[in-house]
């Protein structure tokens, strides 16, 4: 049997193995067992002209947690192909990664979709991160098609999942808990005390929070101008007087600690980081503000408590005054500000516990008999066609 070893370009310099001798007719196997052929396989294809274009196109306009997101789901590509379309000893960066899937054709590319998917539930990856890193190879090359690039695209589809969303978050009780904590008079404590009641009075999404400047707070119209997922315009929301007295106390209290913010752009933010190294641009990130509410629920006593967490304890709050005013559930689309009003339903059923009712009026349905009494037989239903048994005499002494 001829062995076949692959070599690189880059190794063909090197001596090649001896050819193999010249064999009788219909024994060219037996004749050069120890022999090698050479197969001559190109270095890593080099980077088709647009595909540095194609990456800047398919990121350009995305908010910052998606760039983050995609940029994490191509790199982790571009490693899994390491040692299966790369050399160990050259490793592909984002471009080249997609360079070679466009140049393979489309029996290659769904065929490497579908080895990635695989290795990706290998890997234990939560459905949902393997969903999204299919839907974003999927849309790079949907746009490379788009662009003229290439003829066909990724059929790999991602993997059959119910998500649970937990909808309950701490609770306005909670929240009153998370506020207790936050003492002081400090800028910080005032600041945070500020962040939490946007987060909760107005159903904030963290990234929304971190994203505001002063001058999209208006106090003395009691608005605040937001720019919200999905969305590249601004949308005004009404401040509640809580609110506003919170960022009232926080504005006033800003301008001296401004100072300790980096001066390269966070001195346009609503909410600094207040950190005393100068680190950062100066403005509180979401994941400082992951941080603050996670610490503040610990000290409460809440356990785990996230941001979005504040976010849902709120939405839940408001779908239950809609129904006490016996308002529609799609009016509270305008506070929840969700694309669907099919979201809020798991608000409203998970709230109402909806499965916990329906099961217990099955269970009511079909009560528990009393267990018999082995003895007397009591209980026993008697076979069909049998005549009822005499009570048994009792015995004599």
């Amino acid at each position: 049997m001829v062995r076949v070893r692959v070599r690189q370009a880059a190794d063909l310099a090197a001596p090649a193995a001896p050819a193999c001798a010249a064999a009788p007719p219909g024994r060219q196997e037996a004749s050069c067992p120890p022999s090698t052929a050479i197969i001559r396989v190109p270095d890593a294809p080099p980077a088709i002209r647009g595909e540095s274009r194609l990456l800047e196109a398919f990121l350009a306009g995305r908010s910052p947690t998606t760039l983050r997101a995609y940029r994490r789901d191509l790199e982790d590509l571009a490693n899994w192909m390491l040692g299966r379309l790369f050399t160990p000893d050259h490793r592909p960066d984002v471009e080249q990664a997609v360079a070679r899937i466009l140049s393979g054709g489309p029996g290659e590319a769904n065929e490497l979709a579908l080895a990635w998917r695989a290795d990706m539930r290998k890997r234990t990856l939560a459905p949902a991160t393997i969903n999204r890193r299919l839907a974003a190879l999927r849309s790079l090359m949907k746009l490379a098609r788009t662009l003229g690039l290439i003829g066909w695209a990724i059929e790999i589809s991602g993997l059959r999942h119910v998500s649970y969303r937990d909808t309950r978050g701490p609770g306005a009780e909670g929240f009153q808990a998370l506020l207790a904590v936050v003492r002081g008079r400090s800028p910080k404590a005032i600041r945070d005390r500020a962040l939490l009641r946007l987060l909760y009075d107005l159903a904030l999404r963290r990234a929304e929070a971190v994203a505001l400047d002063i001058s999209d707070v208006d106090l003395e119209a009691g608005r605040l101008w937001i720019v919200g997922k999905g969305h590249t315009e601004r949308q005004a929301l009404s401040l509640p007087e809580a609110t506003a007295d919170a960022l009232r106390a926080w504005l006033t209290v800003r301008r001296s600690a401004a100072a300790t913010a980096t001066p390269t752009n966070g001195h346009s933010a609503l909410f600094l980081s207040l950190d005393r190294a100068g680190k950062g641009s100066g403005r509180l990130t979401g994941e400082g503000v992951y941080k603050l509410v996670r610490h503040y629920g610990a000290r409460a006593g809440l356990g785990r408590v996230r941001p979005h967490g504040l976010r849902h304890a709120a939405i839940t709050e408001a779908v239950r005054a809609a129904q006490a005013a016996g308002m529609g559930i799609e009016e509270v689309l305008d506070y929840s500000r969700h694309a669907d009003v099919a979201t809020l339903m798991l608000y409203r059923d998970r709230d109402r516990n909806v499965q916990g009712q329906l099961a217990g009026l099955v269970a009511a349905s079909a009560p528990t008999l009393r267990p018999a009494c082995r003895r007397s037989g009591a209980g026993r239903p008697a076979p069909k066609g049998s005549a009822p048994r005499a009570p048994r005499r009792a015995r004599r002494r």
